[in-house]
């Protein structure tokens, strides 16, 4: 597989522009020390923002982790690091952009203090799905974006996973109006804290091993993680009783992988497609695992712990799109950059959304289960 077809035509280009290069931690350079590329070995380090072997999210690093080294016959070996064993949950970029490690695994709204124009990358209120948002990355000029707003730290985005449409989270009350979510304090990344926050509640950032915790001890009202799959490992049910849909704050949220720039143009030409590719089969793998996996633990929810599920009122949801439309507005005008990524991101929604209300929309209508 051609290595641009991994990024689309302009972001083969972002990626993988420059010949192999020495520094940045590797061995010393093939050539110089007398060892044909092919024969070269390199040993990474990935940094994760996740518990280290989470299901689901640090497994699926650990997956990206385990296809790099066999699909290069050992040739570049990659360790997995889970939050706080080498860097703190929300350093992970900073790692990666200093040379710190190689690789990262994230998602990009951890980091909208680099950048606004991120958040984008990972999940958009009321925004594209998982499938939508693949589409735009791959074929919709997505990935040369993203790879601009990366470029000034020296780090390089690849997609490397998709949860799907998650759940609304989990609360401590119940969600009745407009009006309840004044004041809840609730853990929610994003552009979906900033809406939060416009609709009288507190957004807190929060990773994912301090949650339990928080929610049980009443530090925080609510949170969302990710779905039912993540949910039912973390025990969420065991710190809070209502269980809300659907996920309007990430619809198709995509995970990411991190690469160190000058690492990854020090590779051999073939090591760049290996590690670009590994991404690919990763992000596509991820999401076929979370519609498996949500269904068994939906049920388990529901039927062994007895939770409350329950849909948000349509007049919240209706609110929360009004305030969502406008906080994805305003960030857009903030920068040339989150304009010209918004732009782009509109663009593309406004297509995929008319093809879809005729093909996958209409068609779950009609199933009729």
């Amino acid at each position: 597989m051609k290595r641009r077809q991994f990024l689309g035509t302009a972001g083969a280009s972002a990626l993988l522009t420059g010949g192999i290069l020495s520094g940045c931690g590797q061995e010393s350079n093939p050539t110089a020390a007398g060892v044909a590329p092919q024969q070269q070995k390199y040993q990474w380090k990935m940094v994760t923002t996740w518990p280290k072997n989470f299901p689901g999210l640090g497994t699926g690093a650990n997956s990206l982790a385990r296809l790099i080294g066999e699909m290069s016959g050992g040739r570049l070996t990659v360790k997995v690091y889970g939050a706080n064993e080498l860097v703190p949950a929300f350093e992970v970029f900073d790692a990666v952009s200093s040379g710190t490690a190689e690789l990262g695994h994230g998602a990009a709204y951890y980091w909208k203090g680099k950048s606004e124009a991120a958040q984008f990358f990972a999940a958009v209120p009321f925004g594209m799905t998982a499938q939508e948002m693949n589409a735009w990355l791959y074929y919709g000029g997505g990935m040369p974006l993203w790879a601009e707003v990366y470029a000034p730290f020296g780090v390089l985005p690849a997609a490397a996973g998709n949860t799907g449409l998650q759940m609304g989270g989990w609360f401590n009350k119940e969600i009745n109006g407009v009006e309840d979510l004044q004041g809840l304090k609730m853990r929610i990344p994003g552009l979906g804290g900033e809406v939060l926050k416009r609709a009288g509640g507190t957004p807190v950032n929060l990773p994912g091993g301090e949650i339990f915790t928080s929610l049980q001890s009443g530090t925080i009202d609510a949170t969302e993680w990710v779905g039912p799959y993540n949910d039912l490992a973390f025990g969420l049910y065991k710190a809070a009783k209502y269980y809300y849909y659907p996920g309007w704050h990430e619809p198709g949220t995509t995970l990411e992988c991190l690469l160190n720039k000058q690492a990854f143009e020090a590779l051999p030409a073939d090591l760049q497609s290996i590690v670009s590719n590994a991404c690919r089969v990763a992000n596509a793998d991820m999401l076929s695992e979370y519609t498996a996996r949500n269904n068994t633990a939906l049920q388990t929810l529901v039927n062994e712990h007895h939770v409350d599920v329950r849909e948000f009122p349509r007049p919240v949801l209706d609110k929360l799109r009004v305030i969502s439309e406008q906080v994805v507005a305003e960030i857009a005008g903030q920068d040339a950059m989150s304009a010209k990524v918004y732009e782009s991101y509109q663009h593309f929604r406004k297509q995929v959304v008319a093809w879809h209300d005729i093909s996958e929309r209409t068609y779950l209508n009609v199933r009729g289960d």
